[in-house]
């Protein structure tokens, strides 16, 4: 595992992606106060890694101008809004559903909110990603997201789904292994099939990864 997450940490780096390798997922608050700064904006995906590793809740009682879109309070409107905000954030946080040892990220989104951000906007992108999403290639991480991150974060937001009461996507009985390939469940939350890989030299360290020596979220 050691050598795995090593091999990943490298090719990240070639791709003009930041890795960072801490051991526990205690050390992720303290370590992401130095890439962050008091007083910035900043934004968040939907992300179990970030509640698990005590990032949510950090930021949202530091002194950071952060607005929890998944408060119970929050409106329609201004989740909107808050969600439109990232694109001009200093910093937008989430996690990521898989990354391959060839430092490739890959991500699945319902309403794509979170991949857009990632991809373009904010002025740094920072992943907490558990040892956990670590995979050896795209094929892996595609049947990662049909087995495992689909089915539990279909469950998690109580959405209606194939995948959600078989506990796997619909495409792995039928053989399909398409990126795209799935069910059509009204509640259907993948939908958006983003693989961000070597990033313009003008964006390298851009997007930074916080590679944790545990397991963390989906």
């Amino acid at each position: 595992m050691e050598e795995r997450l090593a091999r990943t940490c490298r090719n990240l780096e070639k791709n003009n992606i930041a890795c960072f390798y801490i051991d526990r997922k205690e050390e992720v608050v303290p370590f992401l106060k130095t890439l962050i700064q008091e007083g910035d904006v900043l934004r968040t995906g939907g992300s179990v890694s970030l509640k698990e590793s005590g990032v949510l809740d950090s930021i949202s009682n530091g002194d950071y101008r952060f607005i929890n879109r998944f408060s119970s309070n929050i409106t329609p409107e201004v989740k909107r809004a808050v969600s439109i905000d990232a694109f001009d954030c200093d910093a937008y946080l989430c996690s990521c559903n898989a990354v391959t040892e060839n430092g490739e990220l890959y991500n699945v989104d319902g309403d794509g909110n979170r991949t857009a951000a990632m991809i373009y906007g904010s002025k740094q992108v920072i992943l907490i990603v558990g040892c956990n999403k670590v995979v050896k290639n795209l094929e892996e991480a595609v049947v990662r997201v049909k087995t495992i991150a689909a089915p539990k974060n279909a469950a998690r937001l109580g959405y209606d789904t194939y995948c959600r009461e078989k506990g796997h996507c619909l495409a792995i009985e039928q053989g399909k292994t398409g990126m795209t390939d799935g069910c059509s469940s009204p509640g259907r939350i993948c939908s958006t099939f983003v693989v961000m890989g070597h990033q313009y030299d003008r964006n390298r360290h851009r997007i930074k990864v916080i590679l944790v020596g545990e397991p963390l979220g989906y």
